[in-house]
């Protein structure tokens, strides 16, 4: 009995190997036709502002770019050792496995099919080669997989159905960071739902702490945060972020246009929010971030700064908090806004900044700030 049954789940997790590979890779081929659905702002078809009420910013994320089907992502056994001979053929057999892989299951594939969604069978077939598979490969493939089909509405709630949100987030411990960012993508995608926030809000504080100690400016810190942008579109999970800001001002600070662009999203959601005011201006910022106002920064960077300044400044009570602001510490964001001739100083040398929007906005920015700090029954 103990034998029989032993053959039985070889055979099913064959036959669900099986499935899975032709689901993965019937999905796959479509991937660049599916690539505008995806993206920010697609189709009718795609769900871009997402089930949440009151939406700010919502990042969507595509699975990768064009040049990513030619990685070559290759597992190579322990015993495949660099440098010797035995090593180089083992490595070249993995390679050729792969290759193989790949051109039987496309092969296979329905060549007149445009059709990129799976069924809920398919999905889960998915799942469980997500759930079964140690090999990054193929996790690579079938999270890639999952992520194309998580950009649909109606695909959120069945991948949630089938148990596809603790699968995934189980994922996030890999060491491997292709697979990580592409599991990130999965949640990212499936987070843009009521349903599957409240699910997802438990791996939040596993999430920060990985894209603030990633690389900077890696796919991975790009992921999370894009990731942590969609769990604070309404204000219910912020307060989960409050012991981090500091750690966001540091990336906004140091990163790339890129990770900057991608912490103002985060940052301008929580500004957004009163009750997150007091936390935004108890967090430490970066001696540099007045150097931020110069003319050589990007101009949309400077807009959208001043932005989340202005909100902070907005739900501020500066009266009925005078006897409180003693408790920031000096190198807070509330410090930096305080020291008003300083932070003057620094934001007014753009009024000769050649845009005139900027220009504008400083100078409304300047006046707004002068006047709460500054009440008139105080001159």
């Amino acid at each position: 009995m103990g034998y029989a049954r032993k053959v039985g789940w070889v055979t099913a997790g064959l036959v669900i190997g099986a499935g899975a590979c032709y689901c993965i890779y019937r999905l796959t081929r479509g991937r660049k036709q599916n690539k505008e659905k995806m993206a920010e702002g697609g189709s009718g078809d795609v769900d871009d502002v997402g089930d949440c009420p009151g939406a700010r910013y919502n990042d969507w994320s595509d699975d990768d770019d064009d040049n990513s089907e030619n990685k070559g992502i290759v597992w190579y056994p322990p015993w495949a050792r660099i440098g010797t001979e035995a090593g180089t053929r083992a490595r070249a057999r993995a390679r050729a496995r792969a290759t193989r892989a790949r051109r039987a299951v496309q092969k296979r594939a329905s060549p007149n099919s445009d059709d990129t969604i799976l069924s809920p069978q398919e999905l889960q077939k998915v799942l469980c080669l997500v759930e079964m598979s140690e090999k990054p490969y193929i996790l690579e493939a079938a999270l890639i997989a999952l992520g194309n089909n998580a950009a649909y509405a109606f695909n959120r709630d069945i991948i949630r159905d089938l148990g596809g949100l603790p699968i995934v987030a189980k994922i996030l411990n890999t060491r491997d960071p292709i697979v990580k960012e592409k599991a990130l993508i999965v949640l990212n995608n499936l987070s843009v739902n009521a349903e599957n926030q409240r699910r997802l809000k438990i791996y939040m504080n596993q999430v920060c702490d990985d894209t603030i100690t990633s690389r900077l400016n890696s796919s991975v810190q790009l992921a999370g945060l894009r990731l942590l942008t969609n769990m604070t579109v309404t204000n219910e999970y912020q307060h989960m972020l409050a012991n981090s800001i500091s750690d966001f001002f540091r990336l906004f600070s140091a990163g790339n246009e890129e990770t900057k662009f991608q912490v103002l999203k985060l940052l301008l959601n929580l500004a957004e929010n009163p009750a997150m005011t007091r936390e935004l201006l108890r967090a430490q910022v970066p001696s540099s971030l007045g150097s931020l106002f110069n003319k050589k920064e990007n101009k949309e960077v400077i807009l959208k700064l001043l932005v989340i300044f202005e909100n902070i400044n907005d739900n501020f009570k500066w009266e009925e908090n005078e006897s409180t602001q003693n408790q920031f510490s000096e190198g807070s964001l509330f410090s930096f806004l305080k020291e008003f001739q300083v932070c003057a100083d620094k934001i007014l040398g753009l009024e000769s900044h050649h845009d005139i929007l900027v220009k504008v906005k400083v100078g409304k920015f300047v006046a707004k700030l002068a006047e709460n700090m500054f009440p008139k029954s105080q001159e």
